[in-house]
């Protein structure tokens, strides 16, 4: 009697067999990791750097951990406004402008504020920039509108002031 056996199905099953064997390995090692995670104290340094000098001080992980060096700029930039692109309506004209501006950087109250007005600065500097006379925006007064968009943007906060915008990639196109 002749048996014929199915060379493909054996080959398919034992494929199969090592996916799922990879694939609990991944689990396991994410679970692990997960569990390591959970049960490391917080202050704790990292187990490694990718980058950077290496052998750096129990001082210079707490540094890290804090998001401040000794000698670093105490701001950040906000720039979560973007790039805008504002069509004006009294001259067929698209400014195209990315705002941004410095905050203190341990004020997390504030940086919330900060990103919970997005929406309001972009439609603050949009009307400004889509309302502005035919002649202002031939000769378009940098200061000058940085300061009328800042006094706006002041008045939208609570919990801190803005000393300075910067304005990125300003364009007009006609």
């Amino acid at each position: 009697m002749k048996r014929e056996i199915d060379v493909t199905g054996n080959k398919l099953v034992i494929f199969y067999r090592v996916v799922v064997v990879i694939m609990l390995l991944l689990v396991t090692i994410l679970i692990m990791g997960s569990l390591y995670g959970l049960l490391r104290s917080r202050d704790s340094g990292p187990l490694f750097r990718i980058g950077g000098k290496g052998g750096g001080s129990v001082q210079d992980s707490a540094a890290l951990r804090e998001g401040v060096r000794e000698g670093d700029n105490p701001y950040n930039v906000f720039s979560g406004i973007g790039k805008l692109r504002i069509q004006n309506t009294d001259k067929p004209a698209v400014i195209i402008i990315s705002i941004s501006f410095p905050y203190k950087a341990e004020d997390r109250p504030f940086t919330e504020e900060l990103a919970s007005n997005i929406s309001g600065f972009r439609s603050i500097a949009t009307n400004y920039f889509a309302n502005l006379p035919k002649d202002k925006l031939a000769k378009l007064d940098e200061e000058q509108a940085k300061a009328d968009i800042l006094k706006q943007y002041n008045a939208l906060l609570r919990l801190g002031r803005i000393e300075q915008l910067f304005f990125g990639d300003l364009m007009i196109v006609d």
